[in-house]
């Protein structure tokens, strides 16, 4: 009797015991999946080209000229004011 307790207490923990590994499987499956995502989001990222120097360049200028236009609407409308008044 004491046999089959011992039996019966090993194959429930090797039951147990597989179970765990299936899912310590499992996950590592999902893990390995979310991984290569990953790494295909970061290949994405580095094969993006760099912004271009001229245009950056032509850019800032592009932001120049409507500071500059701003300021002339602004002055427009700082020597009408006075004249409505």
């Amino acid at each position: 009797m004491a046999g089959e307790s011992v039996s019966f207490r090993i194959t429930r923990s090797t039951e147990d015991l597989a179970q765990t590994v299936a899912a310590l499987s499992q996950r590592l499956v999902k893990l390995e999946q979310r991984l290569g995502s990953l790494e295909l989001q970061l290949e994405r990222i580095a094969a993006e080209p760099d912004a271009d120097p001229e245009d950056l360049h032509r850019l800032d200028r592009v932001a120049t000229l409507l500071a500059d236009c701003r300021n002339l609407l602004g002055e427009d409308e700082a020597d009408e004011q006075p004249m409505a008044a």
